[in-house]
């Protein structure tokens, strides 16, 4: 079992695999000052698919040291549930929809465990695309890659679809594996979801090429995979052609990004407009930081945009 040194400080921690890379350790201590909330970040790594009780482990020290006030999690999201669970006093509907938590905080003496992804997610997709963009365009979405990310933005749009709001006229998710995509099928059927949807396999990238050439000028398409980041690569080849003024989103922000790159070499010919994981990372990294320090940090607006250009200012440095 891992042993974990009490804090000495208010401390959030960030659980993942490589967390010292992230730019949140630069961002984070400006952060921090900026909103006064006197804490340190301290990163847990854990190779994937790890140890049940390593992850257990993590929980229980958070949950029982005084200045330990939370975490951010990634990669492990849903196997930290599955080990910890019973640590929990209580969860948020989505993540009891998701099974998994990427926020863990503390009320009082109780332990709370948030899915934070939707909202993230869907936060991000609005400050990409203008309200009535999809009823204007008829744009379709391609997720490619089926996991929690992709799951997550989709859940976002059921939910606002069932109040009426403005979205996409179909969705189209591809997997290389139909085992992958039976998970996001299960989850939709639990829930009735409410925009048509194709659920399509595609073992190879060629395959996904085929999926991006029959889509409708003025789709998304958004690189879900974690290719480009966890490992090397794109879901899409170089031939691949983006729909005609459309748009190329990569959720990543760090890694070799080689969407990104594809998507900006078609850029030009295909009137794409290319948006890279930045404003995921901060809507990400601030919706968890005002969970965990009980703190309320605008999604939008001038107070958001002054941490964002605080994040760009110390990652330039």
């Amino acid at each position: 079992m891992l042993v974990y040194q009490p804090a000495t400080r208010r401390t959030m921690y960030f659980i993942g695999v490589t967390t010292g890379s992230s730019s949140i350790m630069k961002v984070f201590p400006a952060w921090a000052e900026h909103l006064g909330l006197d804490a340190v970040i301290r990163g847990i790594d854990f190779p994937p698919n790890d140890a049940p009780e390593h992850y257990a482990g993590a929980v229980e020290f958070i949950r029982n040291d005084p200045l330990s006030l939370g975490a951010l999690v990634t990669t492990h999201k849903m196997n930290l549930l599955k080990a910890a669970r019973g640590l929990f006093d209580s969860l948020d509907p989505y993540a009891a929809t998701l099974h998994e938590v990427s926020s863990i905080s503390k009320r009082g003496a109780r332990l709370v465990g948030h899915a934070k992804d939707p909202i993230t997610a869907g936060a991000s997709l609005e400050a990409i695309v203008d309200d009535g963009y999809w009823a204007r365009t008829g744009g379709h979405l391609c997720l490619l890659g089926s996991g929690g990310s992709s799951l997550a933005l989709s859940l976002y749009l059921h939910n606002k679809a069932r109040a009426g709001g403005d979205v996409p006229a179909r969705i189209v998710v591809t997997a290389r594996r139909e085992s992958s995509l039976d998970e996001m099928r299960q989850v939709h059927r639990d829930i009735g979801f409410a925009i048509p949807i194709d659920y399509l396999a595609t073992p190879a990238p060629d395959d996904a090429d085929r999926v991006l050439a029959a889509l409708p000028p003025a789709s998304m398409v958004v690189n879900a995979t974690g290719l480009g980041k966890d490992r090397p690569g794109s879901p899409i080849t170089d031939a691949a052609v983006f729909p005609q003024d459309g748009i190329a989103w990569e959720f990543n922000y760090r890694g070799d990004l080689v969407f990104l790159d594809q998507a900006r070499a078609s850029q030009a010919g295909r009137h794409l407009r290319v948006e890279d994981g930045w404003v995921y990372f901060i809507h990400g990294w601030t919706r968890v930081i005002a969970e965990v320090f009980d703190v309320d940090i605008p999604s939008s607006g001038p107070a958001f945009d002054r941490l964002s250009q605080i994040a760009i200012e110390v990652t330039r440095k």
